[in-house]
């Protein structure tokens, strides 16, 4: 008796693929957007879909709009701050110290 499946030439998922199985695809229309550096992209949207004001693009990850002359700019880059540092934006050195010296005195018992 021969091993393997009993439906040879199969595998799951296999079957016609055509447009009665699947049912009729939507009208679509395809969007040109520009990306800073020139890339071009077209993605394609349902006809009756309001394309977004703005869309990735896939080569450079920046963001690109319909407009070639004018497309939008680079996000601005933050960068990362420590824990300390927002500290500093929130407190002065004068407060800093003053809950140092509240802090030491707990430590000590003075208080």
């Amino acid at each position: 008796m021969a091993g393997g499946s009993a439906i040879r030439g199969s595998r799951v998922g296999a079957g016609p693929m055509g447009e009665a199985e699947r049912g009729e695809a939507a009208p679509r229309i395809y969007v040109s957007f520009w990306c800073s550096r020139g890339h071009e992209s077209k993605p394609s949207f349902a006809a009756d879909a309001a394309p977004p004001e703005e869309w990735d693009c896939p080569r450079c990850g920046l963001p690109a709009g319909p407009d070639q002359e004018n497309p939008p700019a680079p996000p601005k880059i933050e960068p990362y701050k420590t824990h300390l540092a927002y500290v500093k934006e929130r407190r002065s050195d004068k407060d800093g110290a003053a809950i140092l010296d509240e802090a030491l005195a707990k430590l000590r018992g003075q208080v």
